[in-house]
């Protein structure tokens, strides 16, 4: 990847352990080192990869090439001794000044400490010798700083700014993200098995399904005069703010109603945004399902408590599951797979979220869909004009009714229901 100046980079997967340690850190199991294997030709060494020892190994880093005489990259003046056990070499001599090499300063950019690699004890020793891996400072779809993949190894905790720099994409490159053809593979290979519950009986459906089959647009001071939706949505009011003035119901008549609220497995879509990330050294693909409706939750009454080398070379790092009000990111090697690399997908019953107090049930049962056989691309910003977004894509109201409930009386009902062991933990 030609991150600009004159300076190109290479992630490396291959590496050698260099040292090892079996307690401190994370889980008291402690922490392995790594440099980069297999350099090839003109690459050198910008730092070593390092994991706590409760994972599988799974790690990479980056190489850099300077490919003219502009001194992108030099080697060090020297180094500085931050602890007796020396995670560069496996001896108390110090490495060759040519082992590794320094990057000019206008081409990287601040990182942070992100999650802790290794210590002795973190509680207890915030003073003494830490590791943590690194991440940008600065993240986000625009944001071109790049991840080395490497730590920072210091005495004591997260001070900022940190010792060392992430890279930057200084010439904002965009040639390593994926074409269409490229995307299309990508969800082939990666998109999710989504299993539903045995209970479920809201399923999503595509957007042209719901508008064809239901949906209804209402504008306010005129409810009595709610027109059909265009299958494309193109009739729907653009832009501006979720102002109340438009929003959209169910057909009146109740069966058809209902039909529409179950959804249609048979004419689903899911919807996939393709995103730069890092500086775009890695592709993200936010990959969405739409439901026409979502059943109520339950209560719980008892107190119990898914990155981009060389073009083409596509690896799966991780997976975010997103519910309403966050999600979780899950690594390459805690995911179930199903047909190869496809992943498997648990969709919550009625499509709650478990907050505290609230179910969050899932189950495998016959109802799934697989997400590579029917997508649509609706966002990917850098393609430009290969990328038409869809018109409901830019309809900010309400997508559903307006409906008001008084949630006091709703759970007094609920309550009153409930043997009385039962009623101080529904509380």
């Amino acid at each position: 990847m030609d991150l600009g100046g004159e300076l190109h980079v290479c992630q490396i997967s291959t590496l050698d352990k260099v040292w090892a340690t079996h307690e401190g850190g994370p889980d008291n199991l402690g922490a392995t080192f790594f440099e980069p294997s297999r350099i090839p030709d003109g690459f050198s060494m910008l730092g070593c990869y390092s994991q706590h020892n409760n994972k599988p190994f799974f790690g990479w880093v980056l190489v850099g090439k300077d490919d003219g005489s502009s001194g992108d990259l030099r080697k060090p003046l020297d180094y500085t001794l931050i602890w007796s056990s020396h995670v560069v070499t496996n001896s108390p001599q110090k490495a060759f000044l040519d082992k590794i090499k320094c990057i000019r300063a206008d081409l990287t950019d601040q990182c942070e400490a992100n999650s802790w690699i290794w210590g002795p004890d973190k509680a207890s020793n915030a003073n003494g010798f830490n590791v943590y891996d690194v991440r940008p400072s600065i993240r986000g779809v625009n944001a071109l700083v790049v991840s080395v993949g490497t730590f920072v190894a210091q005495l004591g905790g997260t001070a900022s700014p940190l010792s060392i720099a992430c890279l930057k994409n200084a010439k904002s490159n965009l040639s390593s993200m994926p074409n269409l053809m490229q995307i299309d593979a990508l969800m082939r290979v990666y998109s999710p098995w989504v299993y539903f519950h045995p209970d479920e009986e809201f399923l999503p459906s595509s957007v042209r399904w719901f508008f064809v089959n239901g949906a209804m647009l209402y504008s306010k001071g005129e409810e009595s005069n709610l027109g059909p939706i265009e299958p494309n949505g193109s009739n729907l009011y653009q832009g501006g703010s979720n102002d109340g003035a438009y929003w959209l119901e169910l057909l009146v008549d109740v069966g058809a109603k209902v039909r529409v609220k179950k959804g249609d497995l048979g004419n689903f879509q899911v919807y996939v945004h393709v995103k730069p990330m890092l500086g775009a050294s890695f592709t993200d693909l936010a990959i969405w399902m739409f439901y026409p409706f979502n059943g109520p939750a339950k209560a719980k009454v008892r107190i119990v408590n898914v990155s981009l080398g060389k073009i083409a070379e596509h690896v799966l790092q991780r997976v975010y599951f997103s519910e309403h009000s966050g999600g979780t990111w899950l690594e390459a090697f805690e995911l179930e797979f199903q047909n190869g690399n496809k992943i498997v997908a648990y969709t919550s019953l009625h499509g709650r979220s478990g907050g505290i107090g609230i179910r969050n049930d899932t189950g495998k049962s016959k109802m799934m869909l697989d997400t590579g056989q029917s997508y649509s691309v609706v966002a990917a910003e850098y393609l430009g004009s290969a990328i038409i977004k869809p018109t409901w894509l830019k309809y900010c109201r309400k997508w559903g009714p307006k409906i008001s409930y008084d949630v006091a009386d709703e759970i007094r009902k609920v309550e009153k229901a409930l043997p009385g062991p039962f009623k101080s933990a529904f509380n």
